[in-house]
């Protein structure tokens, strides 16, 4: 039975004695809601991959308590790295740096045999006291089912994972609500590799970037960075990305011939019959209401979700890239 716990102090001090001792505890960050085992032991870090049932060739992130941290699990430290480091941590964007190897490293579960790790510095009170109460890195992909609709609250997570894992500390809804942008410094320049709570403009304003997001990984193969998978924050239910003047008529149709249809727009919408979502008209509000929105959806039983493709720009690049994913077959 997974044990969930309100915060407060004594909750921390035991979710960190239980991740020191190989166990799996899901807790809030600023993004959505991982699912956190101590990083420097194989046996921990294989527990994540069993209960979320992910591939092996998806590396993990690591969350450190603050720079020395991460600058210890690290072999390099490049100026691109320090740049972003200062600017945004902590904060939503995670930094793929090569990896020390041996005494003082992360398990080779967590990098998914490759040379790099994955490290950030998260901005939520719980993670960063989880992080110092525990004294050690903790690697945290999302706590859900692999592949599933990423949690941003307690219930989400007790939804996907609850039994599997020891316990979850509950800290409410996240802010962000949508993950991290991820940038490879081990390269020149950088190379952002998922879009995420960090726009591509605030990114490239502290270090040269390029644009490297949107590789589709094929299953099986090692991937460079978590989510670049063709499926995933996925809902149970089939997605059908449709522009905004089709989502009524297809919901419609779709209802007509005895499917269960969800619709999830962008305001002020067009459906008026539930299940339906409506989403801020903006890109930071729209992202961190959209996998709550979903898991409404699901929840509610829907075969189908038909969403409306958010508008183009930088802003919204990691929304639709999460859309995208989501509707992969």
């Amino acid at each position: 039975m997974t044990e969930r716990l309100a915060i407060s102090a004594s909750a921390i001090a035991r979710a960190a004695a239980r991740i020191r001792e190989g166990g799996l505890v899901a807790f809030p960050t600023e993004t959505v809601y991982g699912l956190g085992a101590r990083a420097d032991e194989s046996a921990a870090v294989s527990a994540i991959f069993a209960a979320k049932g992910r591939p092996a060739g998806n590396p993990l992130i690591v969350h450190v308590a603050d720079v020395e941290a991460a600058r210890a699990v690290a072999e390099e430290w490049p100026a691109a790295a320090a740049a972003l480091a200062a600017a945004f941590w902590p904060g939503p964007l995670t930094l793929v740096v090569k990896r020390r190897l041996g005494a003082g490293g992360v398990a080779e579960e967590v990098a998914a045999g490759g040379p790099s790790v994955a490290l950030r510095v998260p901005a939520h009170p719980v993670a960063l006291a989880l992080l110092r109460a525990a004294g050690l890195p903790i690697a945290a992909p999302s706590a859900n089912v692999s592949t599933g609709i990423s949690p941003t609250t307690a219930d989400h997570v007790l939804k996907s994972l609850g039994g599997r894992i020891d316990a979850v500390l509950d800290g409410g809804p996240t802010g962000f609500g949508i993950e991290s942008s991820i940038v490879d410094v081990t390269r020149e320049p950088a190379v952002l590799l998922r879009h995420g709570a960090i726009p591509l403009g605030a990114i490239a304003a502290r270090t040269p970037v390029i644009d490297g997001a949107g590789v589709i990984v094929a299953e099986g193969e090692r991937a460079a960075a978590p989510g670049s998978h063709a499926r995933h924050y996925a809902p149970r239910a089939q997605v059908r990305l449709l522009p905004a003047e089709g989502v009524s008529g297809a919901v419609a149709a779709l209802r007509s011939g005895g499917q269960r249809t969800g619709a999830l727009e962008v305001a002020p919408g067009t459906v008026a019959e539930a299940p339906r979502e409506v989403l801020p008209d903006e890109a930071a509000g729209y992202a961190a209401g959209l996998y709550a929105a979903l898991h409404r959806l699901e929840d509610a039983g829907c075969a189908v979700i038909v969403i409306a493709t958010p508008p183009a720009g930088g802003a919204w690049a990691a929304v639709r890239d999460r859309l995208s994913r989501a509707a992969a077959d």
